[in-house]
């Protein structure tokens, strides 16, 4: 391997916009294939970096800190945390995921990288990449998480957008222990409007059931249960939610969503509360946002950038709820996503078609950074005339030129889709196959603007392959159709198609090989089988051509076929199935995917003696081990001895063809999006251009040497530098030709131009109708719109063999139709001649073959077409089967009906199926079951019927026998069909019991319909009866009306298809409307049956007896009554031929007896003729009467039809109600199933819970601990030290404390030095970044610590000493901030953990409850019955409204009690109402009378008062004047003028009153403004007061704590002295005390002695 050399990346370009990121403030990165791509945004220079696994998925910066973080595509991928520009891999982060990972993100506030997995997990976790540590993880996060993203203020937080929803993952720390904690956003519908879950929790049990039963939540209806019940419960009952599409953090920690639907909403990430800052659905929406989807969003300084369907970019600013577009951009592709940059000034713009732009927000400039466009690489190759230049095509038909070091030079877009590409090695063009069979040629020599210059069309399908032989001679193409064409690559034959040959099969793999010994040039084409679609084949066929000028007759036909002169064939078959292969000097190289290995075989030298129909075996010469995917794609270097093979996995593997053993490889491309899908050497063979079959990506790769001689690198440049000479010369030719052509079709399509070659005539031969022959050709030659150049050239042939033999047509047809006249002639005289001289139709074919040929046609198509009708009729009558099985075999009663015969009135049957086993084995284990019942009950009964027996009796009087129908809620026991097993609608309690009842109440409603059924079939029965009794006396008035000669229509009844259904499935020949064809042996058998007919009349013979009989009786052997009405007398002979006058006497009485006979003979046949009429309106008579008694009949059977319904709809109607209670009690049951499984999942949790809970007090209770222990020591080194130096002097130590508290602002300064431009301003610092804020502080400290500072005296050791003692305890203060931190941070974990303890125990509690609950409503439910009871006609029923009546106190009664005690109520109201009536008159006589007493009560007081009024009544003189002046209207208009003049000078007044306080409010209004300015400025301040006070007083309480520790010291000394002086003061006189107390005890026994003592004396 080492002799070959290394592979080594050059460059790669394809961008799909999948991921783009900064890694520093001018630098971006994103994915390209299996690499990651990294482009300075000022210099263009573009770096690239190698993924050390397979493939790159989702990728992530930070360009803070130059991290960026990647993962591979496999199986268990792993992250790589990478830095940036070093490309030093930080850490590798393995098993979060098992198949691959949809988002990546990192933080910004710490070393932390979150990334969610793809199925099956879904699972989130947070790392700390420094040392690969998983913080926290979250199974089941979630599906369709398309993208994670860390809120820049606090890490502890982050927002996963899925296609669906939105979430905020909190992380909660307690120490080193994190969780992740869901919180999920529930956005407003699709029209702005927030709607609630529809969802119910919990069932809340009404005191009153309601009609239709308990209402259950939709999981306990649809009987759903586990996790993932709720999810689906909420999917199905609520309403279509807005789809977010892109987020934004902003600086309080609040999002900005941008949705699908064209809305724009803000969301408190902590409160969860969402709101609508644009909705496009209202009528003052903004117009340019109403087509916006928001597909980015990003913040700024300016506002917020969103980017939209179109290619505009807008800023929008909030004021309030009012939308402001202060700015708008169009760029000219339409960009996808937008970020700012790290130093928030630019904006960074990307699309999905391969451009990114950057943009200025204060200078509007737009700047285009890159432009590689974007899709699948089909192919891709280095020019073989500039060698710094390489040339590639997309799937969609974009070519462009690439420089060595990776830059687009130009591109082409052709406006198609293609398939392949191959570089001429004789001029700078080149040959690009397309999917409707078009090779287009581009010349390349200006490589900023390539053109067309020619096409060719060739095929019909895609061109699968396009190879240049070595020296540039020819261009072979091939396609899937087996035919490959030979073209000429020079220029100057303007790319002429000189030939094709066609090869067995269609080919897989195609190369070419040039030999300059012999001068010619081989071809190698792998073919497959004809059939199948398999994609291997084992024909290897070798075409050889001279290097001359082939375009000759000689050398190819008229159709373009190469001719075996020039054209050598050689077929060879190896044992192996091939997928591709590659052809060498005199060998093969194959890949074999069979057995995953690659082959070399050896050609054999003498070929010469072979035949192209001869196939030689060949044998592997070497096989050695090849890729283990497949299928492997090979390619020869130019000068032969190195191997190239690429596949499915992704790698590019190098070997020497000599030895293929050992090899070189590079993983170029992602194994999962398909691997390689075409690998290309340049003319020196030590560079290879690869493309991606579906990662958009071109890699171009060096192969460097490692060995120290470089032979093999000699060699191959050597053999370049041998071909640039050989065809140097060729090249100038040709490649000036070329620059000479012109463009070609200037702005047309590739294809829209016409094809090449001669064109066939479009104009269409008139030709006799006759001539079918003629007419047929020429329709199949009508040529398409756009013919290739094989069928240009068929064409081309056609037309000039048709100028060519014209004339000789003409004549023929001439002469044929002279033929064909004289053969028609020939065949009318034959039909003129006798039968023996007649000759048969054929004898006059002249071409029999052609007729039997045409014959045999026809026959295959009439087999053909009478096997698709067998096959259809087959089907149709499997069809006709089924349908017969199941709609009328299965039925046991089938449908009919009966039609009245004087109406359109119609009784229609019950259809019956026949009960199943299952049914009759049902109903007779509910007919046993409830046998047994009734006997249990029986015996019970009998043992109690001596106590109860009177009792009983009295019951059996009151209760008038059996249950009547309003109770059992049908008529069924009416009509005598009631099943006797049926329960009592008071006794169904169990299921068990509604289920058997159902069952009865089934059997009740098929006796009913068998019942019907019977008497159906007994009235069918009796109207076929008399349909034969009408027929019949129809057939006598026929008779008789033929013999009056009467023409009358009678009316003849008859039964219809309804009730005669077995018509339905036979088929009358009446009915068939088309002649019935007969095959030749069912025609034999018609004749043959003719035939015996007609021997059988023969052989009864003449039988005499028979035919007299006939004769004489008309077969009958009864009497023949003579026909009166036809009788007629014959007048005499003389009558006729004698006039009257001439009659004899004896002729005269001949002709009286005659008119006499004539004349009795007329009355008879009056007569008979008159009964005969009246037995016809007998016989009608007699019809009518019957058909309208039947129709009566009918009528009464449509009335036992009706009872019959009501009554199956009753007992229907209690099924109903039956299987809804038994459904309302499996939802019950479902719903406690639910209940029970979540109070379990629930009291799991909270076990869990309350263990972690426990773990975490202690963890805190020990932490607290450490915290006590950590503070005490930092307050013991303020005790000890004035220890460290009590050799010091005092003033100096209480300066060097002064000092030792002294500590520098390190907040203030990193506030000063914040960038005003960040749109994040107001970043906190977290938790987890205090040992940042102890490395800031030591820093500063170092200031403190210069000698500057040091006291004058002071020695340098003990200053040197003191700030190793200061630096002690700032670290010691910063120990104790930090575990002060974590000491809030566990605690405020562990408070949290208890509030999630009180809410699951609270959970717990309130699902026992909703347990209990319902195990009472389904106790309530079961004993609250619903019966079904009948009403009888015309009473009155109370209308159903929401409001249920509550019945559960309430009897029933026999109707007649409750109307008497109406009765008796109505009398006694009456006689109640009329005595009310009467006391109401007469109290209210005495009222009025009390009333009017009153009043003049009343009005005697008020004259009184009145009268002694006007008696002490005073008027002044106004009064007297105003009473006794005449001028009374001057008077009060002078008064109201007074007023007025009053009332102008109070307004006045008033308005001078006022303007002054008017003009002190706004001298007041423009004070309060400038204080409220200054007031802003004074609290600014006041906060920086505040601060500095606070420290101030921190320095301030450490410095005095010492001299107040001290002073209290000496006091507590003295308190402690003085109260031990007292306590021993107190303690000596306690001893005197007891001394004294002893001596006067002792004086009081020795003066007043006891009797005891007295006693002993």
């Amino acid at each position: 391997m080492d002799e070959i050399g290394s592979l080594e990346i050059s460059w790669i370009q394809g961008f799909t916009n999948k991921s783009i990121a900064y890694v520093d403030n001018k630098t971006v990165c994103y994915s390209s294939g299996s690499h990651i791509c990294f482009l300075n945004l000022e210099t263009q220079i573009q770096s690239v970096l190698k993924s050390p696994g397979r493939g790159v998925g989702a990728l992530t910066a930070n360009c803070n800190n130059g991290i960026f973080a990647f993962s591979e595509q496999k199986l268990c991928p792993s992250i790589f945390v990478y830095i940036f520009p070093e490309f030093h891999l930080k850490n590798e982060l393995k098993g979060a995921a098992q198949l691959d990972f949809t988002s990546l993100t990192l933080s910004e506030g710490g070393p932390y990288v979150g990334c969610c997995s793809a199925l099956p997990e879904h699972t989130i976790t947070v790392w700390n990449w420094e040392n690969a540590e998983q913080i926290c993880t979250q199974s089941n996060a979630g599906q369709g998480i398309v993208s994670l993203l860390f809120n820049p203020l606090n890490w502890l937080q982050l927002c996963a957008l899925s296609t669906t929803g939105l979430t905020v993952w909190n992380i909660e720390k307690s120490g080193s222990f994190h969780v992740l904690k869901q919180r999920v956003i529930e956005l407003p519908a699709t029209d702005g409007s927030f709607v609630e879950s529809l969802v119910p929790t919990l069932n809340i049990v009404n005191e009153k059931i309601p009609y239709f039963g308990p209402e259950m939540p939709p999981s306990a209806i649809v009987g759903l249960q586990g996790d993932e019940t709720d999810n689906i419960v909420a999917k199905l009952c609520t309403k279509a939610r807005l789809t977010p599409t892109a987020i934004c953090w902003t600086a309080k920690s609040e999002l900005y969503v941008g949705c699908v639907e064209g809305f724009l909403l803000l969301v408190d990430a902590e409160s969860l509360r969402v709101s609508v800052l644009f909705n496009p659905t209202t009528a003052g929406a903004i117009p340019e946002l109403r087509q916006s989807n928001f597909q980015s969003l990003t913040l700024n300084k300016n506002g917020l950038i969103t980017i939209g369907k179109e290619n505009v970019v807008h800023c929008l600013q909030f004021e309030g709820a009012q939308i402001n577009i202060t700015q708008t951009w169009k760029t000219e592709a339409a960009v996808t996503t937008v970020m700012l940059s790290p130093d928030f000034e630019t904006l960074l713009l990307t699309s999905n078609t391969g451009q990114i732009y950057m943009l200025n927000p204060t200078s509007d400039g737009i700047g285009k950074v890159l432009d590689v466009l974007s899709g699948n690489f089909v192919a891709a190759a280095l020019l073989h005339t500039d060698r710094n230049i390489c040339v590639s095509v997309r799937e969609s038909g974009e070519l462009q030129l690439w420089s060595s070091d990776g830059v687009c030079l130009g591109s082409l877009s052709l406006q198609t889709q293609v398939t392949s590409l191959a570089c001429c090695p004789v001029a700078q063009y080149a040959a690009v196959g397309t999917t409707s069979g078009y090779v287009l040629f581009i010349d390349l020599n200006r490589k900023q603007q390539p053109c067309l210059v020619h096409q060719v069309h060739l095929y019909n399908i895609p061109v699968d392959h396009l190879v240049f032989d070595k020296d540039g001679h020819y261009l072979f193409t091939s396609a899937s159709d087996s035919h490959v064409y030979v073209v000429d690559a020079k220029p100057s034959k303007r790319f002429s198609v000189m030939g094709f040959t066609v090869v067995p099969g269609p080919i897989l793999s195609l190369s070419s090989q040039s030999i300059r010994s012999s001068g010619e040039v081989k071809v190698l084409a792998l073919c497959r089988e004809q059939e199948g679609q398999s994609q291997n084949g084992s024909m290897l066929t070798v075409l050889t051509l001279p290097v001359r000028d082939i375009s000759g007759p000689d050398c190819v036909d008229r159709h373009g076929v190469l001719s075996n002169n020039i054209l050598k064939v050689c077929r060879y078959e190896v044992p192996h199935p091939l997928e591709s292969c590659v052809l060498g000097v005199s060998e093969v190289f194959a890949y074999c995917h069979k057995r995953k290995t690659l082959l070399r075989f050896q050609l054999p030298q003498d070929t010469d003696s072979l035949s192209s129909q001869e196939v030689v075996q060949l044998t592997p010469e070497q096989e050695v081990k090849g890729h283990p995917l497949g299928p492997a794609s090979l390619v020869l270097s130019p000068h032969n001895l190195w191997l190239a093979s690429v596949d499915q996995d992704g790698l590019l593997c190098i070997r020497e063809t000599a030895s293929m053993e050992r090899y070189i490889e590079l993983q170029c491309h992602s194994c999962r999006l398909g691997g390689v899908r075409s690998v290309s050497f340049s003319a020196d063979s030590q560079t290879l251009l690869t493309t991606g079959f579906k990662d958009g990506s071109l890699l171009c790769t060096n192969l460097r040497n490692t060995s120290l001689d470089g032979g093999k690198m000699t060699e191959a440049t050597l053999y370049s530098k041998t071909m640039d000479l050989f065809l140097k010369k060729m090249f100038n030719e040709e490649n000036t030709v070329l620059t000479d052509l012109p463009e070609w079709g200037k702005g047309s399509v590739p294809g829209s131009e016409k094809p090449e070659g001669p064109e066939g005539s479009t104009e269409a031969e008139t030709v006799d109708v006759t001539e079918q022959d003629d007419s047929y050709n020429s329709l199949l030659s009508a040529p398409p719109s756009h013919l290739t150049w094989l069928e240009s050239r068929r064409e081309a042939v056609l037309k000039e063999e048709s100028e060519q033999y014209s004339e000789t047509k003409t004549n023929m047809r001439k002469a044929l139709k002279e033929f064909r006249d004289t053969v028609q002639e020939m065949m009318r005289e034959n039909e003129t001649l006798p039968d023996i001289k007649r000759l048969e139709l054929h004898d006059f074919n002249l071409y029999v073959e052609e007729q039997r040929r045409l014959e045999a046609m026809m026959e295959q198509e009439v087999i053909r077409v009478r096997n698709e009708i067998d096959w259809e009729m087959s089907a149709k009558s499997c069809l006709w089967d089924v349908l017969k099985k199941e709609c009328w075999d299965s039925m046991k009663v089938k449908g009919k009906a009966i039609k009245a015969f004087h109406s359109e009135h119609k009784v229609k049957n019950y259809p019956l199926r026949e009960r199943t086993e299952k049914e009759e084995e049902d109903l007779r284990r509910v007919q046993d079951m409830r046998k047994f019942e009734k006997a249990a009950c029986i015996s019970s009964l009998q043992k109690s019927s001596n106590t109860t027996g009177a009792k009983e009796e009295e019951q059996g009087e009151d209760g008038n026998g059996p249950e009547s129908a309003a109770v059992t809620g049908s008529f069924s026991a009416q009509l005598g069909y009631s099943n006797p097993y049926i329960y009592d609608q008071f006794s169904l309690r169990t299921t068990e019991q509604r289920i058997n009842q159902m069952i009865l109440l089934q059997d009740v409603i098929y006796r009913i319909k068998t019942g019907f059924n019977a008497n159906f079939e007994a009235v069918h029965k009796q109207k076929v009866q008399e349909l034969s009794r009408v027929r019949d006396r129809n057939q006598h008035i026929k008779e008789i009306m033929l013999e009056l000669d009467m023409n009358e229509t009678l009316w003849e009844p008859s039964l219809t298809v309804s009730e005669w259904p077995e018509r339905i499935l036979t088929v009358d020949d009446s009915e068939i409307k088309a002649e019935k064809y007969l095959t030749p042996e069912q025609k034999e058998e018609e004749e043959r049956k003719k035939l015996e007919e007609q021997r059988r009349l023969a052989a009864q013979g003449d039988n005499f007896r028979e035919r007299a009989l006939d004769n004489m009786m008309d077969g009958a052997l009864e009497v023949k009554k003579e026909n009166i009405l036809k009788m007629e007398i014959p007048p005499p002979e003389f009558v006729l031929t004698k006039p009257a006058i001439h009659w004899t006497e004896e002729e005269r009485k001949i002709h009286k007896e005659y008119e006499k006979k004539d004349k009795d003979l007329n009355e008879e046949k009056e007569k008979y003729k008159k009964s005969l009429e009246n037995e016809v309106k007998k016989l009608q008579a007699a019809t009518k009467d019957k058909t309208e008694m039947f129709d009566e009949t009918l009528k009464q059977l449509f009335e036992k039809k009706l009872h019959c319904e009501l009554t199956i709809y009753q007992e229907e109607l209690k099924i109903t109600f039956l299987a809804y209670s038994v459904l309302i009690e499996v939802e019950m049951t479902n719903r406690e199933l639910e209940l029970k499984l979540k109070l379990e999942k629930t009291v799991a949790y909270k076990d869990e819970i309350g263990e972690q809970l426990k773990r975490h007090e202690e963890e805190v209770e020990l932490f607290h601990e450490n915290y006590n222990t950590t503070v005490a020591e930092d307050k013991g080194l303020d005790k000890e030290f004035r220890k460290e130096f009590f050799n010091v002097p005092g003033h100096i130590v209480d300066h060097l404390y002064k000092l030792f508290k002294r500590r520098p602002r390190v907040q203030k300064m990193r506030t000063q030095t914040d960038n005003n431009s960040n749109p994040l301003k107001e970043q906190r610092l977290c938790g987890s970044l205090a040992p940042d804020a102890l490395g800031k502080m030591l820093k500063a400290m170092e200031d403190l610590d210069a000698p500057e500072n040091m006291p004058e005296g002071l020695n340098r050791l003990i200053w040197d000493k003191f700030c190793l003692v200061r630096r002690a305890k700032v670290e010691s203060e910063q120990k104790v901030k930090l575990n002060a931190l974590t000491l809030a941070e566990m605690q405020a974990f562990l408070q949290k953990r208890r509030d999630d303890d009180t809410a699951v125990q609270q959970e717990v509690k309130n699902l026992s409850d909703e347990l209990e609950r319902l195990h009472k409503e389904r106790n309530r439910f079961l004993m609250d019955i619903m019966v079904q009871v009948l009403l009888k006609p015309n009473q009155v029923e109370v209308s159903l409204t929401d409001m249920i009546a509550d019945y559960t106190d309430s009897v029933l009664y026999p109707r007649s009690v409750v109307e008497d005690l109406k009765i008796t109520i109505r009398s006694l109201g009456g006689q109640k109402i009329a005595s009310m009536v009467e006391c109401k008159d007469f109290r209210k006589g005495i009222i009025q009378v009390q009333w009017e007493h009153k009043k003049m009560a009343m009005q005697i007081e008020d004259l009184n008062n009145k009268n002694r009024d006007i008696q002490k009544l005073q008027f002044s003189k106004e009064q007297q004047d105003y009473l006794y002046s005449k001028e009374k209207d001057s008077r009060m208009s002078k008064q109201v003028s007074i007023l007025k003049k009053t009332m102008a000078f109070q307004e006045k007044t008033h308005q001078q009153s006022v303007q002054g306080p008017r003009q002190k409010i706004k001298q007041l209004s423009r004070q309060a403004a400038i204080e409220a300015k200054k007031t802003e400025v004074v609290e600014q301040q006041l906060r920086n007061m505040q601060v500095a006070v606070a420290e101030g007083r921190h320095i301030y309480e450490e410095m005095a704590s010492e001299e107040h520790q001290a002073a209290g010291t000496e006091e507590r000394y003295q308190e402690i002295a003085q109260r031990s002086k007292l306590k021993d003061l107190a303690k000596a006189q306690a001893e005197d005390l007891d001394i004294l107390r002893a001596e006067v005890a002792r004086l009081r026994m020795k003066n007043f002695p006891s009797l005891d003592q007295l006693k002993h004396v």
